[in-house]
């Protein structure tokens, strides 16, 4: 059972989640978001796993965020989505995915619970 990161390398949080993936020693698929953004079809499972709309998922500390004037848009949850591909830098990270469920690492002690799960079933196998 492989768990997959959305994981941007510059960001402390992800470095964090990342280190505590690794120690554990589960089996982890790292994304590199920035590099590789996900499909509006990846996101929109996020977004569901996450229970979050896609504002909720933006960093509305990003430069882009206010170049983009987002904080005083309008979205219909497609183009939100757009917006995030065009610009993935909006999304918030880290983002732990395993067996259908997600959890946002922002602190990266969020993902413990999951974590937890991913190494309970890891050593069944």
């Amino acid at each position: 059972m492989t768990v997959k990161l959305y994981h941007n390398p510059r960001c402390s949080k992800s470095r964090q989640t990342l280190a505590m993936l690794t120690e554990s020693g589960v089996e982890t698929d790292v994304v590199l978001y920035l590099d590789t953004p996900p499909s509006a079809d990846e996101l929109e499972q996020l977004l569901e796993q996450l229970k979050l709309q896609p504002m909720q998922l933006m960093r509305q500390g990003e430069s882009v965020y206010n170049e983009l004037g987002l904080g005083d848009r309008e979205m219909s949850r497609a183009e939100a989505i757009a917006v995030m591909i065009e610009h993935p830098q909006l999304i918030q990270r880290p983002i732990m995915v395993f067996q259908g469920a997600a959890v946002l690492g922002r602190p990266p002690a969020n993902v413990q619970p999951l974590l937890d799960q991913a190494v309970r079933l890891q050593a069944k196998e």
